[in-house]
């Protein structure tokens, strides 16, 4: 009877270095196989720096073995995140030494391998990230502190202690530093991570969490520098596309001046979705719903990153010992160990998409849907802007497409009798022009992805609740589909358009004649020479409003670029082309075709067999 309480008042005296050197072992056991964890300890052994006994990572070995780009600077940024992670469930051990147990609590995070242990983990690990990455608004700083010679003495190994363990590390502490004190703390409610909770909770530990989160500054209080999150940004779009153990040093080869320059144009429109103008750091409220509406993919980089601790290039298995009844297994051809060359992220790149853009759209789309898969279907510059070759180059894709379109914003007074024109068909202008963001010469790139094929759409739209519209400059942001209307995408002679009711075939006396705009949309206009994007903060169209955002806005603009890239491999391309082919083949047909001297007749037998159109109004009936 009294086991239950006498293993409870037991957890509640264990101490909090015990208590995380008791979760990097379970860690080791559950979420790694024998293999990884092999592969674990040599990668660490082999780069760690060893002091009195003491082995662990320094943040130069950290970056060099991860390949982090100098030329981008996030080095500083990783190592901080890092000395967080590693002192994981307990915020008041941070910053840490990155032992190799640390190092192995830094890398089931980042990997998030935690499911088997943590069973309520996922959804709280932006939360964990940020904390990572945040600094205590009362000194905000750009990174962490050093770990002094005095912090490095305290980890020594005391005698009598074991210094193997199932990783085979000694335990670390590493003092908060004043940064990481607590203040207030008696009037604010207790701000509990329900990551860290689920960890405690699988040691049966909560109690002394709890205790723990008392001398931790509480999330709200803390910021995320500017600086920091730029430089993390720009690292995180070129680890975007990695690949499962592809080296990142391949991707930084590309790192030029003018690479370096995009990746900052885009990082900042990602920047000011937080905006930055208002407070010198990013706070959690803003940071969590950002992320989870505009950039819930943003960090999936990470994962493939730090994979590179599960795989030692020192550890050759074909010396493996054998059985002598298990016969020898030949060495791997040579033609088989040979990097095979990867397919191009991209087949080109465009006036508006290229491999920093493309990145950025896998911050909201899946990565697996982009890389490798995308092809171009219409391209403004090459096939004309004009809604013929548009429909031509579009139609019969049949897959999903993601739409781009560039411009400069209008003046408020039309400049020519084409400005003015497309004024005319749109009622009054009621918002003001969107934020400009960090641009001053005016540019704006919308975009929508199609979660459905292209079609004309004369009576009702098409698309279904995938669907997206989106904003990548001056400020990124998404505006996700919602259920009250379903006029997700219209396309017709009248132009193309989400989020727009369909346009009347014929003028409807006593309504307006100007163009119908719904509270969030976009629409290009018949010659794909002017768009505007709306947005009424009330909300209550086919996208919903900006969360972060509360204001209305509308931006009317002159096309400069028009992009449509398809998302599909060959397969869809080779059906677009038959497609193509078989109605090439039809027109054809019909073009040729000789009628005999009852040309009435014979009209009326080619109608029935459906190969040329009537005269009426419907194409076709039922019979039965």
């Amino acid at each position: 009877m009294g086991q239950g309480h006498s293993g409870e008042q037991g957890a509640r005296n264990v101490s909090t270095e015990q208590l995380s050197r008791e979760l990097a072992l379970r860690f080791a056991r559950k979420c790694f196989t024998p293999l990884e964890i092999t592969h674990f300890k040599d990668v660490f052994r082999t780069l760690a720096d060893d002091q009195d006994g003491i082995h662990y990572w320094k943040e130069e070995t950290l970056c060099r073995f991860l390949a982090i780009p100098d030329a981008l600077g996030p080095g500083p940024v990783v190592y901080q995140m890092a000395s967080y992670l590693g002192a994981f469930p307990f915020p008041s051990l941070a910053p840490s030494i990155l032992t190799i147990e640390a190092m192995l609590k830094v890398v089931v995070i980042m990997t998030e391998r935690y499911g088997k242990v943590l069973k309520r983990g996922r959804a709280d690990r932006n939360k964990l990230l940020f904390r990572s990455l945040a600094v205590f608004d009362r000194r905000m700083s750009s990174v962490y502190e050093k770990p002094s010679q005095d912090v490095l003495d305290s980890l020594q190994i005391k005698d009598g202690e074991p210094a193997e363990s199932a990783i085979e590390s000694p335990s670390s502490h590493v003092p908060g530093f004043p940064i990481d004190a607590a203040a207030n703390d008696a009037e604010e409610e207790e701000d509990d991570d329900e990551l860290a909770l689920a960890a405690l909770d699988s040691l049966d530990a909560i109690e002394v969490f709890k205790h723990d989160q008392r001398a931790d500054t509480k999330i709200h209080h803390a910021q995320i520098p500017i600086d920091n999150f730029r430089r993390l940004l720009m690292l995180l779009l070129v680890v975007a596309p990695l690949d499962a153990q592809e080296s990142l040093a391949k991707r930084a080869q590309s790192l030029t001046e003018r690479r370096i320059e995009r990746l900052r144009r885009v990082s900042d429109s990602i920047l000011w979705s937080f905006t930055p103008e208002k407070n010198a750091g990013i706070f959690y409220h803003s940071f969590n719903t950002i992320i989870a509406a505009s950039l819930p993919y943003m960090f999936d980089g990470l994962n493939p990153l730090f994979e590179h601790f599960l795989f030692s290039k020192d550890i050759d298995l074909s010396k493996r010992k054998r059985s002598s009844s298990t016969p020898a297994i030949p060495p791997a051809s040579p033609a088989l160990v040979v990097d095979t060359p990867l397919e191009p992220l991209l087949p080109q790149e465009g006036e508006i998409l290229n491999l920093d853009v493309l990145s950025q759209l896998s911050f909201f789309l899946k990565g697996s849907n982009l890389f490798r898969r995308l092809r171009p279907l219409y391209m403004g510059g090459d096939a004309g802007f004009s809604i013929g070759s548009f429909e031509q180059k579009v139609l019969n894709w049949r897959a999903p497409s993601i739409l781009l379109v560039a411009g400069t914003r209008l003046p408020t007074s039309p400049q020519s009798s084409s400005e003015r024109a497309f004024a005319d068909k749109l009622a009054p202008k009621r918002f003001p022009d969107g934020a400009p963001g960090n641009s001053t010469n005016n540019r704006v790139v919308f975009g929508a992805y199609l979660d459905a094929p292209w079609k004309q759409t004369h009576k009702e739209a098409t698309g279904g609740s995938d669907c997206l519209l989106f904003q990548l400059e001056p400020i990124h942001e998404v505006f996700r589909a919602s259920t009250i209307s379903r006029d997700y995408a219209t396309f017709n002679r009248t132009g193309v358009a989400f989020g727009n009711p369909p346009a009347p075939t014929k003028p409807v006396s006593g309504l307006s004649s100007h163009t119908s705009l719904g509270p969030v949309s976009l629409m290009l206009d018949e010659s794909l020479e002017f768009g505007v994007f709306t947005h009424d903060s009330t909300g209550g169209g086919s996208f919903y409003p900006s969360q972060t955002r509360k204001s209305d806005w509308q931006d009317r603009f002159e096309i400069e670029s028009l992009e449509v890239w398809g998302c599909g491999g060959d397969e869809e391309a080779e059906k677009q082309r038959a497609a193509w082919a078989f109605e090439e083949r039809e027109a054809e047909a019909r073009r040729t075709l000789k009628l005999g001297k009852d040309k009435d007749a014979d009209r009326a037998l080619l109608e029935m067999a459906g190969l040329i159109g009537g005269h009426g109004t419907d194409s076709g009936g039922s019979m039965g």
